[in-house]
């Protein structure tokens, strides 16, 4: 199985943001960059093409051990995409954030006033709490 491309880089998350055109959107990123810094305890980082990391999540898939990161967002065309690999474990609380889309390890949000902040700071520290307890060591 091959390695993971999506490695961290040096950019600087803050700058990412600041090109974002949309003002609303650059204002959604800043509050989740804000809100996940503070979940997670970690600074944030880019990685791969716009993803905005939190932390560090060690895991075997086949022969390799990859790293990624506990939780990350990416303004992405269509939507704010928010990755928080073990949301699927709390469906009640998926139930009450809001307007939003699902696949994956990804919540798609069109604007973060559509979602109840609070519920998605519970779903960020349970998922970051677990994918802790689930990383290998390094």
């Amino acid at each position: 199985m091959p390695e993971i491309k999506t490695r961290r880089t040096d950019e600087d998350p803050r700058a990412l943001i600041a090109r974002i055109e949309d003002p609303q959107r650059r204002d959604d990123c800043t509050t989740i960059l804000n809100l996940f810094q503070e979940v997670t305890g970690s600074k944030p980082e880019v990685w791969g093409d716009g993803i905005v990391g939190f932390g560090e999540f060690r895991y075997k898939s086949g022969k390799n051990v990859n790293d990624w990161f506990l939780a990350g967002f990416a303004s992405r065309k269509s939507a704010l995409t928010l990755y928080l690999m073990a949301f699927g474990h709390y469906p009640d609380l998926v139930a009450r954030l809001g307007k939003l889309k699902t696949a994956g390890g990804c919540l798609y949000v069109k604007n973060l006033k559509d979602v109840d902040l609070d519920v998605l700071r519970e779903i960020a520290t349970r998922s970051t709490a677990e994918m802790r307890e689930r990383s290998l060591p390094k």
